[in-house]
């Protein structure tokens, strides 16, 4: 396998994460995406990247959500 087939392959999966990650997500509001996508172990770059949002915007709603958990 060469590289540009591993290339075509990656880019494909990347794809299809994307599309999964739209449905499941697509119905959720922006808490809960942003809770889904970290426990499925999306860093907060890449969940800004689904959601539209800076990664910075991401960590600190990750911050408001982890200390709310921790009161509950």
């Amino acid at each position: 396998m060469n590289d540009k087939n591993v290339k075509e392959i990656c880019d494909r999966l990347d794809t299809v994460i994307k599309l999964m990650v739209a449905s499941i997500i697509s119905t959720k509001g922006y808490e809960d995406q942003v809770w889904i996508l970290s426990n499925a172990g999306f860093q907060p770059k890449e969940i800004a990247e689904f959601l539209g949002k800076t990664p910075n915007a991401v960590r600190v709603k990750l911050f408001e959500l982890r200390k709310e958990k921790k009161r509950l």
